[in-house]
């Protein structure tokens, strides 16, 4: 039996006590199993952990980017919302000026009392085509009148650095809608009027920095103009197409000397590009603000 056995000898170092006992090979094999099984379940435990780990980080990258791609969509549903709420209007304006439906009464019990400040307002236009159609009798064409207050020029001789439309904010790297377009030109380039109107404000406002708008005649178009560096007309100045109303600048919320502009019909934002003429000036765009 001793040869199934090691012997261990334990003495002190001072006092030459010995102690003597003896360890079966079955409990060495016994223990030296289980310490390599346990090496085997901490290997394979932290291979585990590396795996959910990078898992982990693999998702949390998807999630943004997913979360990116929902806040895009968000933005443009919502748009597509306004738009479509304009284009409901638009045609119940163009119902009462054709004369389909001139009974306020009527729009009341359709729409609700909420809706009938806009059925004067569409009533409105309605005489404002009437006007001009009197106006064309007299010799004045119609399509003349709608032109000049449609705005067709462009505000500024530069290049487009911005598209209207959804992009990333160049501040927090978020989806953004950008309402207008910027374009670039040198600090002080004198800013004109796209159409005829006339001005509705000019002051700071905010993230635009010093910002002229301009109602354009009854027409439904107003144009804004924003980071000037200073403008020179004042609230209710009437204003023609081509006439000087400021400068470019960089002030307010931008990353950058140029020109934020704005179209907007019937209080809708529209895409600005579509009244530029000459196109030739447009670029690959960038993140300018």
């Amino acid at each position: 039996m001793r040869g199934n056995r090691f012997l261990v000898i334990l003495a002190h170092p001072s006092y030459g006590r010995i102690k003597r006992f003896s360890v079966p090979h079955a409990a060495l094999h016994v223990a030296f199993g289980v310490a390599v099984l346990a090496l085997v379940v901490a290997i394979g435990l932290s291979a585990s952990y590396f795996r959910q780990s990078s898992k982990a980080e693999r998702l949390a990258a998807e999630n943004e980017l997913l979360q990116k791609e929902f806040n895009s969509l968000q933005l443009t549903i919502e748009e597509r919302d306004r738009q479509l709420e304009s284009l409901n209007g638009l045609a119940y304006q163009l119902s009462i000026a054709y004369g389909i439906r001139r009974d306020a009464l009527e729009a009341e019990a359709a729409h609700g009392t909420h809706l009938l400040p806009a059925f004067y307002a569409s009533l409105n236009q309605y005489d404002l085509i009437r006007d001009a159609l009197a106006e064309s009798r007299l010799g004045l064409p119609m399509q003349t009148v709608l032109a000049n207050t449609t705005p067709s020029i462009w505000p500024v001789k530069g290049h487009i650095t911005s598209s209207y439309g959804t992009r990333e904010d160049p501040f927090n790297g978020k989806g953004s809608f950008h309402p207008g377009i910027d374009i670039s030109a040198p600090y002080g380039t004198p800013v004109f009027a796209t159409a005829d109107g006339h001005v509705v404000s000019a002051e700071w406002e905010g993230a635009l920095g010093h910002c002229v708008q301009i109602q354009h005649g009854r027409s439904g178009f107003s144009t804004a103009y924003g980071h000037l560096k200073e403008y020179f007309v004042t609230p209710g100045q009437s204003i023609r197409r081509g006439e000087l109303l400021g400068l470019v600048g960089n002030s307010g919320r931008t990353t950058g000397k140029h020109l934020h502009y704005e179209v907007h019909l019937d209080r809708m934002h529209v895409n600005p590009y579509r009244y530029l003429r000459n196109k030739e000036r447009s670029y690959s765009t960038s993140l300018t603000d």
